[in-house]
């Protein structure tokens, strides 16, 4: 085991085994530790970047390396949003709300959120097997992709609208409209990690490079912002990432749809020109 890389493993684990307990404790008293929850999600994603960019530079890759950072993902990036997205989701939905609208409700959010949790697992193993996969939707030849929805942005999904949508403190969803749209959001996600479409990966960026002395600023007013404006920044960031690879589907798709109906075009006037 190469300590460096691993030390960075060990504290997404930690950060997922933190969220966990957060989120079993979390309740309409207390709603912070949701807030807790999703916030410690959030801190565990730089956490998974940095240790494979750190073991490529240091020269440390290993194959156990590759296994505890699969391990940790599943717990950090699978379990830990999968049980804050149904408790604070469903499981704390009041009492005086239609008893059997309330019982249907937790029944779908237990079933979509293990969804979530078994969707993200397969995204982990496909990855883990795939040697340059190439998206249903091919971007830009100079540009790598993901396929799928990657398990951390997934997580981190979840977690910007918890930490986004909970006023700050947590507060969990209080009546079934709501619930139903959560419903909705979290099966749409279980769906982006299984899907073949394109995502942004990233991993062009090169930080051992130089880079102008500008980045410096822009660093430090990123920095800013999601410092004292989490709320708004992360909930933007999460769902412009997300749109992102249904945006770049529907415009592929459009795109293909056009290429035909102009061949199709073609091929007529070619015929009608023959006779």
């Amino acid at each position: 085991m190469y300590i460096l890389p691993s030390l960075f493993t060990a504290g997404n684990i930690a950060a997922g085994y933190f969220a966990i307990t957060q989120s079993l404790q979390g309740s309409v008293q207390e709603p912070h530790h949701f807030d807790y929850a999703a916030l410690a999600i959030l801190f565990a994603i730089p956490f998974d970047a940095l240790d494979g960019r750190i073991a490529r530079m240091t020269n440390t890759t290993s194959e156990f390396g590759k296994e505890l950072d699969s391990l940790a993902d599943v717990i950090t990036f699978g379990v830990a949003p999968s049980i804050l997205a149904y408790s604070w989701g469903f499981h704390m939905l009041p009492m005086n709300m239609d008893p059997w609208v309330r019982e249907k409700l937790i029944q779908l959010g237990g079933f979509v959120c293990f969804l979530f949790l078994i969707c993200g697992a397969s995204r982990l193993a496909r990855f883990n097997i795939s040697a340059d996969a190439i998206p249903t939707n091919p971007g830009r030849p100079d540009r790598k992709y993901f396929v799928g929805m990657p398990i951390p942005a997934a997580a981190g999904m979840i977690a910007a609208v918890v930490h986004g949508f909970g006023h700050g403190f947590g507060q969990p969803i209080f009546n079934w409209w709501l619930a139903a749209i959560w419903l909705l959001l979290v099966g749409l996600i279980s769906f982006l990690m299984v899907s073949t479409w394109r995502f942004w990966s990233g991993k062009e960026i090169n930080l051992s490079r130089r880079h102008p002395v500008r980045w410096i600023v822009l660093v430090g007013l990123a920095i800013y912002l999601l410092v004292f404006f989490s709320r708004e920044v992360l909930l933007v960031l999460a769902l412009v990432y997300m749109f992102s690879g249904i945006v770049a589907r529907a415009a592929y798709g459009r795109q293909r749809h056009r290429k035909a109906v102009q061949a199709e075009s073609l091929t007529s006037s070619s015929s009608t020109a023959a006779q």
